[in-house]
């Protein structure tokens, strides 16, 4: 199946990718989703130095997470969309572009008015980072071949996201960097992605008339970030059972729903909902959006666990998520060679998502004295059943679609699961600080309880006295461990998800030779 360069755009190449061709495009690929997916997490251990230096409130800590979060997520869907209208490679190229220029001014912010700005702006271009990336994937790579290649950008993945953390308190802790290189470290890799994408990606380009529904784009932005807006205020900024709670989700549930409406009638729309016919996608979606709410919202906090209640620096704090990462790189590239060798992936989800729930039940038994081999063993767990999992459910969804919707069911997988890290993250922050200050008040009075567990900053350990210290680093311990309770049946549902999804045998063709399938099939019909 080869084209003649005389037939095809010049980006097009001849038939499918080379082993080596594919290989050097996601080299591009990979550098690219690094960078987009440690812009959200690598801020962890920043965030007291850069509040003091910017001047900025207690609203503004919460703010330069979720800012680049919320962009992040509304924005996948629209870049899915456009992946399967226009260019793959110029969108890329552009979202990477539009990361560089976020990336530039956070690094060289001076006020938080301009950090938070830049914060959207990096969002944007990561939102379209990752949703690309997987597309690009799926139309270069067959879906058997695509187990092998999908283990280890399901490594990249995890690793952008729990080794943040690490490399932030390094950069924090290094006196002649600081905290403005948590941003601008991304700058030079976007940059050499870029590159080896200009160099390295050749895929067809579909020609055809384009109708984006910015009205569904606008209803679903809205909707989305109204709620994920409630999420990140609620609990600190205003009670959860409160009338700004009331306003805020059904405002932002009449959007969605009216986004629904709008999808349903219009011919080119941003997620088609006829992909939700299909069962493996639906059931994939649902799990998608558990794993984000338990693997977020639960790992998260466990850096302000290592500095508060183990009394760990940034960086110290930073290197024991490390079992964490090996178990998931190793799961999740081990994984993906055996999917691709013998074609069967249910078995890996099934394990995955049980081995989640145990890692999530092991680590809601730990305390201010749990030991690090201990706590190291409970993280490599969880981090074994994170990547068994987590990229192959993108893998079923993308096998299960037509070719002309991979962009859509991608877009759509990596959007729930955004959104459900994005929602777990607010909310599990809130159950976190309610909780350390019920404690703090039981055992230190109403005065320490307000001041010390209703904020989100980690407290100066260095100038509490010694009964004092033990009572914070045991509230926060207690709280944490409750955090990883209540992400154990979530944990569990996902399992439940993923066990009534039927295994379908895996395409031997890529993405782009099943749309060229499929567009022949349609011509023979008419």
């Amino acid at each position: 199946m080869t084209a003649t360069a005389a037939s095809t755009p010049p980006e097009a190449g001849t038939g499918r990718m080379s082993r080596r061709e594919v290989l050097q495009a996601l080299s591009g690929l990979m550098v690219g989703m690094f960078v987009a997916i440690l812009a959200s997490t690598v801020v962890a251990n920043a965030l007291p130095r850069i509040i003091a230096e910017l001047n900025g409130s207690q609203t503004v800590y919460t703010w330069i997470v979720t800012t680049e979060l919320l962009a992040m997520t509304a924005t996948v869907p629209l870049w899915g969309k456009m992946a399967d209208l226009y260019s793959k490679k110029l969108l890329i190229q552009l979202s990477l572009g539009l990361f560089v220029v976020g990336s530039l001014i956070a690094g060289l912010a001076r006020n938080v008015e301009t950090l938070l700005a830049s914060r959207i702006v990096q969002g944007v271009g990561a939102g379209g980072m990752t949703a690309l990336a997987l597309i690009v994937m799926a139309a270069m790579i067959p879906p058997r071949e695509l187990g092998r290649y999908a283990g280890i950008f399901g490594a990249v993945f995890g690793v952008g996201t729990i080794a943040g953390p690490l490399i932030g308190g390094v950069l924090v802790d290094t006196s002649w960097l600081g905290w403005r290189w948590c941003f601008l470290i991304g700058v030079p890799f976007s940059l050499l992605s870029i590159v080896l994408l200009q160099r390295t990606l050749h895929l067809p380009v579909v020609r055809r008339r384009a109708r984006i529904d910015w009205w569904g784009a606008l209803l679903i932005t809205a909707g989305v970030s109204t709620l994920l807006v409630w999420s990140s205020l609620a609990g600190h900024r205003f009670a959860w059972a409160s009338g700004w709670t009331a306003l805020m989700v059904v405002g932002g549930l009449v959007l969605l729903a009216l986004a629904v409406w709008v999808e349903s009638r219009v011919p080119e729309p941003i997620i088609p909902l006829r992909i939700f016919r299909s069962r493996t996608v639906t059931l994939t979606t649902v799990a998608s959006v558990l794993v984000g709410v338990a693997l977020f919202g639960g790992t998260v906090f466990l850096s302000q666990y290592f500095q508060t209640s183990l009394g760990k620096s940034p960086t110290v704090a930073g290197l024991m998520s490390l079992p964490m990462i090996l178990g998931l790189l190793v799961s999740s590239t081990v994984a993906g060679q055996l999917i691709t060798r013998f074609g069967r992936w249910k078995v890996y989800l099934v394990a995955g998502a049980a081995v989640m729930t145990v890692g999530m039940l092991l680590l809601s038994t730990i305390d201010a004295d749990t030991g690090v081999p201990l706590l190291s063993l409970y993280m490599a767990v969880l981090g074994t059943g994170v990547g068994m999992l987590m990229q192959n459910l993108v893998l079923a969804a993308q096998n299960d679609v037509p070719a002309h919707e991979l962009g859509a069911a991608t877009s759509v997988l990596t959007f729930f699961r955004s959104m459900g890290g994005a929602i777990g993250v607010s909310a599990l922050g809130a159950v976190l600080a309610n909780r350390v200050t019920g404690l703090m008040t039981e055992r230190l009075g109403p005065a320490a309880g307000a001041t010390g567990g209703g904020t989100t900053e980690v407290p100066d350990l260095s100038a509490l006295p010694a009964p004092v210290l033990a009572v914070v680093q045991e509230a926060y311990a207690t709280a944490t461990s409750e955090l990883f309770l209540i992400g154990a049946p979530i944990a569990l549902l996902a399992l439940v998800a993923v066990l009534f999804i039927r295994e379908k045998p895996l395409h031997e063709v890529s993405g782009d030779e099943r749309a060229e399938q499929e567009a022949a099939a349609l011509t023979a019909m008419h």
